[in-house]
């Protein structure tokens, strides 16, 4: 708002000097010569033609014309212009006379009409371009305004999907803790170990929603070491990351959710499930694959469906077209989740 105000005088002082004292004052000096009373008289021009529209600006908002349409604004302002313009003109005059104590130049009608008229034009211009320039600025201001609620609804709804992920995946965990508990009181303390680990890891992600593929597989394994103990030889993994890849980012539980699908996608096998999880780099992407037994023909549970959609999602918030997850199969009896992120550090 500050810096709004300071450019408006600017352009007033500006403007009004380039005329001031530049056609003004120079027009005069030719006309009278270096004179005390041609020096004070556009100097004070100066100062009441910047209090004059001024004051213009400032009926233009009290009487609600800033609301208008643009041609309904002008249609009542460059009447106010003119009225201003008729203002000057008398002053300039009076203000002449009495510091002569005569007419001077201005005992001719003709030399009051031309100041008008060169007043007019002024003004006129004066008034074109500060609409111009406060819709230009407004138009600027609503465009910004709406790419701040766009970033605030998509920042909104990203908290919110992951909101949805989080409560799903703690259901799963403590489902498995419970059905050991019974067997093995040892065992069960293990898995409250690691899902405290996967929970920490959870809360402790950083505000940009990324974190390195390194913690993101710490935090899978860990997972994945608690189906292991749940479901023991029906559930195979296979993993294999690139060093290089453990650094780049990722949206924390993106492999989480992936794997989890995989899991339950994979065990409605009678044999059960032989997991793999691969990552690398593959030219300016990080390349992501989740793989199971299965095929897609099978049902899906509709939790699954849920994490994918909701996975998709905020890939589509963070990075848009730049990201992508694709589900497909990769032989008879394998089913492949891919997922491309751009490979920025």
């Amino acid at each position: 708002m500050e810096r709004k105000y300071t450019q408006y005088w600017a352009c007033q002082i500006a403007g009004w000097s380039a005329y001031s004292f530049g056609a003004g004052l120079s027009t005069g000096v030719m006309a009278n010569g270096w004179r005390p009373s041609v020096v004070i008289g556009y100097l004070l021009f100066f100062l009441y033609s910047i209090g004059l529209t001024h004051l213009l600006r400032r009926e233009f908002h009290r009487r609600g014309w800033s609301r208008l349409p643009l041609p309904a604004a002008f249609a009542r302002m460059i009447p106010a212009g003119l009225l201003v313009s008729a203002v000057q003109t008398v002053l300039v005059v009076g203000v002449y006379t009495s510091i002569e104590r005569r007419l001077g130049e201005w005992h001719d009608p003709s030399s009051i009409v031309y100041m008008f008229i060169g007043l007019s034009v002024f003004d006129t211009i004066w008034v074109i371009l500060y609409l111009a320039i406060r819709t230009s600025r407004e138009a600027r201001e609503v465009r910004q305004k709406e790419a701040q609620m766009r970033r605030a609804l998509e920042h909104a709804e990203l908290r919110a999907l992951e909101a949805q992920l989080n409560p799903h995946f703690l259901f799963n965990c403590l489902n498995s803790i419970r059905g050991m508990i019974s067997e093995d009181a040892a065992q069960a303390q293990d898995m409250i170990t690691r899902l405290a680990n996967i929970l920490r890891y959870n809360l402790q992600r950083d505000r940009e929603h990324t974190v390195p593929l390194g913690r993101e597989i710490d935090a899978v394994s860990d997972y994945l070491m608690l189906e292991s103990i749940r479901f023991e030889d029906r559930l195979r993994v296979h993993m294999a990351v690139d060093e290089a890849a453990r650094g780049l980012p990722v949206p924390p539980m993106i492999l989480q959710t992936l794997v989890e699908n995989a899991i339950k996608h994979g065990l409605e096998e009678i044999a059960g499930v032989d997991l793999g999880v691969r990552a690398s780099i593959a030219g300016e992407h990080l390349r992501i694959e989740v793989e199971n037994t299965g095929t897609l023909t099978s049902p899906h549970p509709a939790s699954t469906q849920i994490g994918l959609s909701n996975a998709r999602e905020r890939l589509r918030l963070l990075y848009g077209e730049r990201a992508s997850i694709q589900l497909g199969t990769c032989s008879e009896d394998r089913v492949r989740a891919t997922v491309l992120l751009p490979a920025t550090a």
